[in-house]
């Protein structure tokens, strides 16, 4: 019987908020072998450097890193288009890509990209995004969060396959951040 070699679905790695795409990576890189040999991962630094202190500051060393900035309340946004831009770009010359992974502000961003897509409000110049794997994030337009400028990306949201994976161990350093 000849086997057949399956490709590994491309995904791009998105950080947290003042971490690294190279902090995501140590961390990610700690998940089981029987994950990883199914994944072929690429990690991207956030588009801007970290606009304040970082809550891993002594934990892992800098460069940190942000995707876009928000006021107090989370209100309002700044940089979210140019990051969106900077990451179509970056699909551009290193994709295709099949889907995302997101941790935390990188997760919440990963999670609006594929109904900003199908609505045809980001990532236009790129193939359809097929799946994204969230971590720790929020809902951009939820009670905390509210729309970027870029509206009408909820109504384009497809019906995707969902599965929730809880595993045991520390989500919370002694610090208080919080890990993949």
């Amino acid at each position: 019987m000849e086997s057949q070699l399956e490709e590994k679905p491309k995904i791009l790695c998105l950080h947290g908020f003042r971490t690294s795409g190279e902090i995501l990576k140590k961390l990610v890189m700690k998940w089981p072998e029987s994950v990883l040999e199914k994944l072929d991962l690429h990690f991207l630094d956030g588009p801007y450097p970290a606009g304040g202190k970082s809550q891993i500051e002594g934990i892992f060393d800098p460069p940190y890193y942000e995707w876009f900035q928000g006021n107090h309340d989370f209100s309002e946004y700044t940089n979210f288009e140019e990051c969106l831009v900077y990451i179509e770009d970056y699909v551009i010359k290193h994709g295709p890509f099949d889907g995302f992974l997101g941790f935390s502000q990188g997760a919440t961003l990963a999670a609006a990209l594929p109904g900003m897509q199908s609505n045809g409000v980001a990532l236009t110049k790129v193939p359809k995004i097929k799946c994204v794997i969230i971590i720790s994030g929020a809902k951009l337009g939820g009670v905390k969060f509210s729309l970027p400028k870029r509206d009408g990306f909820l109504e384009g949201r497809r019906n995707y396959s969902t599965r929730f994976i809880r595993g045991s161990g520390r989500y919370l350093s002694s610090e208080g951040a919080h890990h993949p």
